[in-house]
């Protein structure tokens, strides 16, 4: 139990290198930038980030982003960016392969994340992230990881103008996304 990575309070905490999925990788070995332990970004800076992580196919450091805002926020808000960390999460275990964890996870945000439908903070998009993630879920069950194109991998987390916009499961309605899944 000595060698075990711990936090400055004696918490366990993982200090490994993290690869593109946030898989640990061996000690020493490169991984990618992780998100500094403490920092807090304010809302608006952390939806930013997090934006730009899932749009370079990096959910697992999306999840981080969030989860900081998560874990440092009071009252009722605490439960959206708990639910737009799991929204994060759902789609790591998709870069993962892990079907049933993606799904499990993408249900559970939803379920959070649609709670703030009436006045949603931040300019987030409650009711597109809403259906993205009941649709992504839905296109899982029916034809698993392989129906998800890159695209579908990619929500965008605020809407413009406070206006509800096109989520990517909106433009396969239209045929208007990539179609290539990934692999």
């Amino acid at each position: 139990m000595g060698d075990r990575d711990r936090d400055t309070e004696g918490r366990a905490h993982n200090a490994r290198p993290r690869d593109a999925a946030g898989r640990p990788l061996s000690r020493g070995a490169a991984g990618l930038p992780r998100v500094p332990d403490g920092q807090v970004l304010a809302p608006a800076e952390a939806l930013d980030e997090a934006q730009r992580l899932l749009n370079v196919g990096l959910p697992f450091h999306a999840h981080e982003v969030l989860e900081s805002v998560w874990k440092t926020t009071h009252g009722a808000e605490r439960t959206l960016w708990q639910g737009l960390a799991q929204l994060a999460v759902g789609l790591t275990h998709a870069q993962r392969g892990n079907a049933t964890g993606a799904a499990a996870l993408l249900e559970r945000a939803a379920a959070r994340i649609t709670a703030f439908a009436a006045d949603p903070p931040h300019g987030v998009d409650v009711h597109g992230l809403t259906a993205y993630a009941t649709e992504t879920v839905a296109r899982i069950r029916a034809g698993g990881l392989a129906s998800l194109t890159e695209a579908d991998r990619c929500p965008r987390l605020q809407s413009q103008s406070g206006r509800h916009t096109p989520q990517v499961n909106d433009l396969h309605r239209r045929g208007d996304a990539p179609q290539a899944p990934l692999t």
